[in-house]
């Protein structure tokens, strides 16, 4: 990695990333990208209330943190008994072993399991059910799940989105700053390490510059490094065609694979 520069969107353990590249002779570009999340108050309850009263057949549950936020919201606006027959009654669908694990701490079982933690898992895992005329509830964490909602609607679900937290999107000044890093090619490699990120950046570009010259960057000269399977899907939605991520999803790991792919 010597010689490279490498930008990190990450909002937390920056300095222990920061460290491993300059250790492996590369340098950070701090450029966060992660926004603010803020758990939703009242208004949840709300939400929640209206997902109680639809009877989903389907919910469709996507993070560990979600999953938690919702039970707690739940018992803060008294009506933690509905909602867990609300989930009782409902078919249960998974993404993500801490979503399993999240899940099983409160005695539920799911009836369809992403087995590599993406969505399109766990669209796979779905397909075998129909789901037409259903009510289906998918559990977001401020990531939207486009493919998702596609597949649902396609086959005839009625689908509503369901998000415990509400993001407010970074400064623009760091994705204008990152945005002309990465087309100007004065970045080696930008590491990503949530969905979020990347969907703040890209909807930037989009919106606020072109998108072709920064997909031109990542195909040729950048390098579009991911934590993680769903951040890389994430990527790959957008229309990042080379992204390489680690084996376990670490942010250390991250910073140890993108340094090999340079030796090699």
């Amino acid at each position: 990695m010597h010689g490279k520069r490498i930008a990190l969107c990450a909002s937390r353990k920056l300095d222990e990333m920061a460290t491993l590249i300059e250790k492996q002779g590369g340098t950070a570009v701090i450029r966060p990208a992660q926004g603010t999340t803020f758990r939703k108050g009242e208004e949840l309850g709300v939400e929640m209330r209206a997902v109680i009263a639809m009877r989903p057949d389907w919910i469709v549950f996507t993070t560990g943190i979600g999953v938690e936020a919702l039970w707690e919201a739940a018992g803060r606006e008294g009506i933690a008994d509905e909602w867990r027959q609300a989930v009782e009654r409902a078919n249960i669908a998974v993404r993500g072993y801490k979503t399993v694990t999240a899940l099983r701490k409160i005695g539920v079982t799911p009836a369809a399991l992403s087995e590599d933690g993406t969505t399109k898992g766990l669209i796979r895992a779905l397909a075998a059910y129909d789901v037409a005329g259903k009510n289906v509830v998918a559990q977001l964490y401020g990531d939207t799940a486009p493919k998702l909602r596609q597949f649902f609607l396609a086959r005839g679900a009625s689908y509503t989105e369901l998000l415990p937290y509400r993001h407010v999107a970074p400064d623009e000044e760091t994705l204008e700053a990152l945005y002309n890093e990465v087309v100007g090619r004065q970045v080696d490699a930008v590491c990503f390490t949530s969905a979020m990120q990347v969907r703040f950046f890209f909807s930037f570009a989009r919106e606020k510059k072109e998108i072709e010259p920064l997909l031109d960057a990542f195909r040729t000269d950048v390098v579009a490094c991911a934590v993680g399977q769903v951040t890389q899907e994430a990527l790959e939605e957008e229309g990042v065609s080379r992204v390489i991520a680690p084996e376990h999803e670490r942010m250390g790991a991250m910073i140890v694979t993108l340094a090999r792919y340079f030796d090699a």
